[in-house]
C-alpha cells in the first residue's frame, strides 16, 4: 500500500485507489493514514468526523465507514491471503488500527528524512544535510489532504505540518548558505520572501544571499521591505538580531562572508 498525504488524499494497493468519494470514510482514512501503526480510539474518530455534536447513530455510521473502507481494500487485495481487510485496517480494543508496512505513508517517510537530515546537521555534514532536507521537502505535492474535509484532529495536525515544512526549508537553506551556494539561492529565496512577507528568517537569508552575491543595495532593499511591512501589519520593529545583521551589511562585516560563518547561519551570528 502506499498513501499520500503530503498534497491531495491518495491511497492505493497495486496501482488500484482506495479511497472513497464520500467526504466522511476520506476523512477517516486520512487521520488512520496519519497514525498508521496506531491504535486511534473510536471517541476520536467520532469527534474527527462530528465534533462536539454527534448524532445518536454516531457509533453505528462510524463502523458503516470503517465497513465501507475494508470493501474497498478487499477489491484492492482481492486474494491475497496475506492481507485480509481486517488485518490491514484492524479492530483493536476502543479503537481501530491501520496496519501497513514502514515507509508506505509519505508523511512518514518526510519525517525519517528529516531526522536524517537532522542528524547529518549534528555531524557538521551539511552536504548531507542539504540533501536530505531537499529529499523530505520533495514528499509535497501542495497543502496537505488539500481535498479533504477537516475536523479538529486533522487540523492540528496540518499545522504541526506546515510549520514543519517551512522550518525544514529554512534549515536547508541554512545548509546551503553555509555551502556557498548563496547565488543558487536567489531565485527562490525572492519568491519565498514575497510569499511571507513578515518572516524573519526567510528575509535574514535573503539578505545574506543577496549580500555574498555582491548586491548589497539589494539586501538592504529587503530589510527595508520587512521593516515597512512589520510596522504597517503589526506595528512592530525588527528583531534585535535582524537589526544587527543589517548594520553588519552596512558596515560589510567579514563576519558574513561564508568562510568566517562556518558552522553557524549568518543570522545567529548576530543573535541577542
Amino acid at each position: 500500500m502506499e498513501i499520500k498525504i503530503l498534497g491531495p488524499l491518495s491511497a492505493e494497493v497495486g496501482g488500484r485507489s482506495i479511497v472513497p468519494s464520500a467526504g466522511k470514510p476520506r476523512q477517516i482514512l486520512a487521520l488512520l493514514s496519519l497514525y498508521a501503526g496506531q491504535v486511534m480510539p473510536v471517541p476520536t474518530l467520532m469527534e474527527e468526523i462530528w465534533g462536539t455534536e454527534m448524532p445518536r447513530s454516531a457509533l453505528t455510521t462510524l463502523q458503516t465507514y470503517i465497513l465501507q473502507l475494508r470493501r474497498l481494500l478487499a477489491s484492492a487485495y482481492g486474494p491475497d491471503p496475506l492481507h485480509s481487510s481486517k488485518e490491514v485496517l484492524a479492530t483493536r480494543h476502543g479503537g481501530y488500527l491501520l496496519d501497513v508496512q514502514p515507509g508506505s505513508v509519505d508523511v512518514h517517510e518526510y519525517d525519517r528524512l528529516v531526522a536524517v537530515g537532522g542528524a547529518a546537521a549534528g555531524r557538521c555534514d551539511d552536504a548531507e544535510a542539504a540533501a536530505r532536507y531537499r529529499e523530505a521537502l520533495s514528499l509535497w505535492r501542495g497543502p496537505a489532504l488539500v481535498d479533504v474535509r477537516i475536523g479538529p484532529l486533522l487540523e492540528i495536525e496540518l499545522v504541526r505540518l506546515e510549520e514543519s515544512r517551512l522550518g525544514v526549508l529554512g534549515r536547508r537553506i541554512d545548509a546551503d548558505l553555509r555551502l556557498g551556494r548563496h547565488d543558487e539561492l536567489l531565485a527562490e529565496l525572492t519568491s519565498l520572501t514575497a510569499r511571507h512577507p513578515l518572516h524573519e528568517g526567510l528575509h535574514a537569508q535573503c539578505m545574506v544571499a543577496l549580500y555574498r552575491a555582491g548586491m548589497q543595495w539589494r539586501a538592504l532593499e529587503v530589510y527595508n521591505g520587512l521593516r515597512t511591512s512589520l510596522a504597517e501589519e503589526l506595528g512592530l520593529d525588527p528583531t534585535v538580531r535582524l537589526r544587527r545583521l543589517h548594520q553588519a551589511i552596512l558596515a560589510a562585516d567579514p563576519a558574513l562572508e561564508p568562510q568566517q560563518a562556518e558552522r553557524r547561519p549568518a543570522l545567529d551570528l548576530f543573535a541577542a
